[in-house]
């Protein structure tokens, strides 16, 4: 399949998944399209070495978290969001209100660690089985079913929280 056709499915087929994930760790709407075009750009360029071990979904879904990270730990990422916390621009509203639609408890997600975060969004936000979720962040399948357990236990004690 030539580069073009390849790069347009994977784009049609998994870009808003990897845009609602990126947005989900970034919290800022801007920065997750810059997150989901990097991952675009990584998979292209690798795609060659991608083993078919994992579907392609799950594989992509690991590079836009891995980019994800990397945007976070760069020191600009955490001085912007410490300037901007709790302001956004109109223009992103729109969008990110169109985000937040898709889950009305995408806040109190937010309120978790990163791990916590990571295994509930890749199991509902993503839609992926937990089989799919263990490749993806490199544990068991019991380990992972044992993180989304605790990860539910966590949100719905902030959950209860909000009654």
């Amino acid at each position: 399949m030539p580069a073009d056709d390849l790069l347009e499915r994977m784009i049609r087929d998994y870009g808003d998944a990897l845009l609602r994930t990126c947005y989900l760790y970034l919290k800022d709407y801007h920065l997750a399209e810059d997150a989901v075009q990097e991952t675009f750009i990584k998979a292209m360029k690798h795609y060659g070495g991608f083993r078919q071990r994992s579907n392609e979904k799950t594989w992509l879904t690991r590079i836009a978290i891995n980019c994800c990270k990397n945007m976070m730990r760069k020191k600009w990422y955490r001085q912007e969001r410490e300037e901007l916390d709790g302001t956004a621009s109109l223009d992103t509203e729109d969008a990110i209100d169109e985000l937040i639609e898709k889950s009305c408890v995408s806040q109190e997600i937010m309120q978790l660690d990163p791990d916590d975060r990571e295994i509930l969004i890749l199991f509902y936000y993503q839609e992926l089985t937990l089989k799919e979720i263990a490749s993806v962040i490199g544990r068991s399948e019991n380990a992972s079913m044992q993180r989304l357990s605790r990860a539910r236990k966590r949100l719905k004690k902030i959950l209860e929280g909000l009654l």
